[in-house]
């Protein structure tokens, strides 16, 4: 059940990532025209427009999206089901179409059945298009309907399979809506305490890939939140809307950088260098985009306390932004390009603020984690053990070949077994997930020796390395060596 729902966290972050590119559309047209909202010029309402197209159907994204992810050899008649199953349940499920089968006035109608096109529904409509290709796109039919045999058949019975689940929902959906709708409300009614609360969750969900989910209820509208919607469309409260996105700068921008200075000025002389250009890329990635997950993997099973204070910062860090009514938003992440994108929107409120309050958490990061790396000698990067599998450092000095990726995911791979352990790889943003027969025959230290922040084992037959954001040049590679 883990696995399938850490593969549901990893497909969303194929959607997810478009999410950049209507922040950039966005901003610009904000700049351009940052008090008419697109009003007072046509070139700031193209790029409004241009974005916000992007931000209005997310659920679609979604749907796709995780069709795509979850799909057997990622295919496009999964993602072509994905957006059917979609639209079969939102067009069944709609406010006119209820109203008609329950021959009402549409305006009588719950208003549950106005909110179906949500992130949660384009999830579930790309869970039942995965689950419909991988179980039925090779299924052979007779010569008289050959033509819809393999792929061509999912979509239709993708179809069947949604009329099924909106009879279902039909009954269910303002159920599991309205308490949807309480738990947001629960934690958006305890104010700043429950902002502190979400990133404090937020946190201790991403060492299992589910932090998506609690995400989805306050940064888009499946509970009535949508956080990041309202913000970058401007239709929310100023110094209120944000809230559960301003918090995460001081982290990102600030904390996890100083944390990794911390590890650096704490790893052994001889292993400096290496730990150096880990958390520099690790640093800037957090800084500059948001992307935390390189530094964060870093010391996240190696020293799982500081792992613990960092969720507890963060919760704090959302808890103060909140109290001040300090907000900013942010399409992808909470990193530098964002924050300039967006401390120009209608709904940015003392967004300068979250600068002032991240230099407090940097130093607060550097300090506690300084001391308490040096004081219980925590094994962070550079503090480890020498690894016996890598005793004069072959497999290192492997990575800096010409060609990099190819001479690093010649190592992982080794590491990983080979061909007689791999069974299947696939990538997140900046995770390797490999599918092995046994765990146990992985050589953890020939993987850590190419420089990568962490291994990770999820279960017996899955491992997860953590590669950083060029990943996907790894995984590439890697693919090529297996299918060889």
């Amino acid at each position: 059940m883990m696995k399938y729902l850490q593969s549901i966290g990893r497909s969303l972050m194929l959607p997810v990532a478009v999410l950049p590119a209507a922040a950039i559309l966005m901003g610009i047209g904000y700049w351009i025209d940052p008090s008419g909202w697109g009003s007072g010029s046509a070139a700031a309402a193209f790029f409004i427009k241009a974005g916000s197209s992007i931000i209005d159907n997310i659920p679609i994204l979604f749907a796709v999206g995780i069709a795509l992810g979850m799909s057997k050899g990622r295919d496009g008649a999964a993602a072509l089901s994905g957006l059917v199953a979609y639209l079969v349940i939102t067009t069944l499920l709609s406010t006119n179409t209820v109203a008609l089968l329950q021959g009402i006035d549409a305006a009588n109608v719950d208003p549950a059945f106005g909110k179906i096109q949500n992130a949660f529904i384009g999830i579930l409509s790309g869970i039942a298009a995965s689950v419909m290709f991988n179980r039925f796109s090779h299924v052979q039919l007779p010569a008289a309907l050959a033509f819809f045999s393999g792929k061509r058949i999912v979509p239709i019975l993708t179809s069947a399979l949604m009329i099924l689940v909106s009879a279902v929902f039909y009954f269910v959906w303002p159920f599991v809506y309205t308490g949807l709708v309480s738990f947001g409300e629960t934690i958006s009614t305890m104010g700043a305490l429950g902002a502190g609360i979400y990133g404090f969750l937020n946190k201790l969900l991403i060492p299992i890939g589910l932090h998506h989910a609690i995400n989805s209820v306050f940064w888009f509208d499946v509970a009535g939140i949508n956080d990041i919607g309202n913000y970058w469309a401007g239709t929310g409260v100023k110094g209120i809307t944000g809230m559960y996105q301003a918090g995460y700068y001081p982290i990102m921008m600030f904390g996890l950088p100083a944390a990794g200075l911390a590890m650096y000025h704490t790893a052994n002389t001889k292993k400096k260098k290496q730990v150096a250009s880990l958390m520099l890329a690790g640093g800037f990635a957090s800084f500059f985009t948001g992307v935390t997950e390189p530094i964060e993997f870093a010391f996240m099973f190696a020293a799982p306390l500081l792992y613990g204070i960092h969720a507890v910062l963060t919760g704090i860090s959302m808890a103060v932004a909140s109290l001040f009514h300090w907000t900013a938003g942010f399409g992808f992440s909470a990193g530098l390009v964002d924050f300039l994108l967006s401390s120009r929107l209608p709904m940015a409120n003392h967004p300068y603020m979250l600068m002032l309050q991240g230099l407090v958490f940097f130093a607060i990061y550097y300090v506690v984690f300084r001391f308490l790396i040096v004081k219980l000698n925590l094994k962070t990067p550079g503090r480890e053990d020498d690894e016996a599998s890598d005793p004069d450092g072959t497999e290192t000095k492997a990575v800096n070949k010409n060609d990099k990726f190819a001479a690093m995911a010649s190592e992982i791979y080794a590491g990983l077994g080979g061909q007689e352990n791999v069974t299947s790889i696939d990538n997140c943003v900046t995770r390797l997930r490999v599918e092995v027969k046994d765990s146990s025959s992985v050589d953890q230290g020939k993987i850590k020796a190419t420089g990568v922040p962490g291994v990770v084992v999820t279960g017996r037959n899955s491992i997860q390395v953590v590669i950083g954001t060029q990943v996907q040049f790894v995984a590439d590679e890697i693919k090529k060596i297996h299918a060889s």
